[in-house]
C-alpha cells in the first residue's frame, strides 16, 4: 500500500449535518470520529460547543458550517455565525458562497462576502473552507471562485454542501486543484462513500473529504492494510449522552 491509515483517516471530515440528526447521533458520531482518528467533525452549529468539548485533546478538529446550505444569508449574518462558531470552539468553518450572486456575476459582492468571514476566522487563528456548490456553476464560475479564494487566502476550496443537485466529481476536483493556488487545499464533498473514490481523490491532490460513511470507509482502509478493527461500541458512546 502507498498510504498509512492516518494519512487516510486524517483526510476525512465526518459530517453530522443531516436535519434529522439527534443528540444521541451527535454523541456517537463525535466519539466515533475520535476512535477512528478523523480529521474533523463537521456538525450542526447548535451542537458545536458540545462537539468541541468531546473532541478536546483528541487531535480531531471541531468544525461547522456558515451560511448553510444555500449561501444566501446576509454577510452580517454569516459573520455573526462565524463569531458564534469561534466562541463555541470551532476550529474550521465551512462557509457557503452566495450562489445567487455568483450566478448573477456580482463578483465584488462575492469577494466581500467571503472576505468578511475569512478575515474574522483567520483573526481568531482558525481556518476556512469555501463551499462552491458546483452543481449549479459552469467552469468559468468555478475558476473565478478559485481565483478569489486564492486572493483571499482561504484554506480550502470545497465542491459542494452535499445538499444540492449533485456532489463532487473528479473533473471538478481536477479543475479546482489546477486553478486554486498551491497554498489553497481542495475538499471533496457529496458522493464520496468508499475507499476507491477517496483514493482517486487523493491522487488528484485532494486533502479532505466530507463524508457521513466515515466508519465504513475507514473499516475498509484498515482491512486493506491488514490492521485490526477499531474497538468502538455505539451503545457505550450513546451512554455518554
Amino acid at each position: 500500500m502507498t498510504f498509512t491509515y492516518e494519512e487516510i483517516s486524517r483526510m476525512i471530515d465526518h459530517s453530522l449535518l443531516k436535519p434529522s440528526t439527534t443528540f444521541e447521533d451527535f454523541e456517537i458520531g463525535c466519539r466515533m470520529a475520535v476512535a477512528y482518528k478523523a480529521a474533523s467533525v463537521c456538525i450542526q452549529p447548535h451542537y458545536l460547543k458540545r462537539c468541541a468539548q468531546i473532541l478536546e485533546g483528541s487531535g480531531v478538529r471541531a468544525s461547522t458550517v456558515i451560511g448553510f446550505p444555500h449561501g444566501g444569508h446576509c454577510t452580517s449574518v454569516k459573520v455573526a455565525e462565524a463569531r458564534q462558531a469561534l466562541a463555541d470552539g470551532g476550529e474550521e468553518l465551512d462557509v457557503v458562497c452566495n450562489i445567487s450572486r455568483v450566478l448573477s456575476g456580482d463578483w465584488d459582492f462575492v469577494t466581500a462576502d467571503l472576505k468578511a468571514v475569512i478575515e474574522v476566522t483567520h483573526d481568531a487563528g482558525q481556518k476556512v473552507k469555501v463551499i462552491f456548490e458546483n452543481c449549479y456553476l459552469n467552469d468559468e464560475q468555478k475558476i473565478r471562485l478559485c481565483e478569489i479564494c486564492t486572493e483571499l487566502k482561504a484554506d480550502w476550496v470545497k465542491t459542494s454542501t452535499g445538499y444540492g443537485t449533485g456532489g463532487a466529481t473528479m473533473d471538478d476536483l481536477r479543475l479546482m486543484r489546477k486553478h486554486a493556488g498551491p497554498e489553497v487545499q481542495v475538499k471533496a464533498a457529496g458522493g464520496i462513500r468508499d475507499m476507491d473514490a477517496l483514493l482517486e481523490c487523493r491522487t488528484i491532490g485532494v486533502s479532505r473529504i466530507g463524508a457521513s460513511a466515515t466508519q465504513a470507509m475507514l473499516d475498509e482502509c484498515r482491512l486493506r492494510l491488514k490492521m485490526p478493527p477499531v474497538k468502538f461500541n455505539e451503545q457505550s458512546a450513546a451512554d455518554g449522552y
